[in-house]
């Protein structure tokens, strides 16, 4: 189905997340971490890109491998992303929900 999203109409499945990632552009994320009740920070930012870089590349996302990769720890992935650290970080990213999460 379709959503607007800051002005721009993308794909999304039945849970708000988008089909098609290369439909995100940063001011979609913004509007969706809006609705989620984050603001987005650089620390933000930096996980965002990680986990559009990874998807890229064919990988499988998890809390350890964002947790692993240098740029936040596990402790602070929860802190950046309450409620859902990684649905909520694909979400904003413009990432289907990842297969790890429930």
């Amino acid at each position: 189905m379709e959503k607007v999203i800051a002005g721009q109409t993308v794909e999304v499945d039945e849970q708000g997340y988008m089909t098609k990632p290369d439909q995100w552009t940063e001011a979609v994320g913004e509007a969706i971490a809006g609705e989620l009740g984050i603001t987005l920070t650089d620390a933000h930012r930096k996980v965002i890109d990680f986990v559009r870089a990874e998807a890229a590349k064919g990988e499988e996302l998890t809390i350890r491998k964002v947790g692993t990769s240098g740029i936040v720890d596990i402790k602070t992935l929860y802190e950046l992303f309450p409620g859902g650290p990684l649905k909520n970080a694909c979400k904003i990213a413009g990432l289907p929900k990842p297969k790890s999460c429930l």
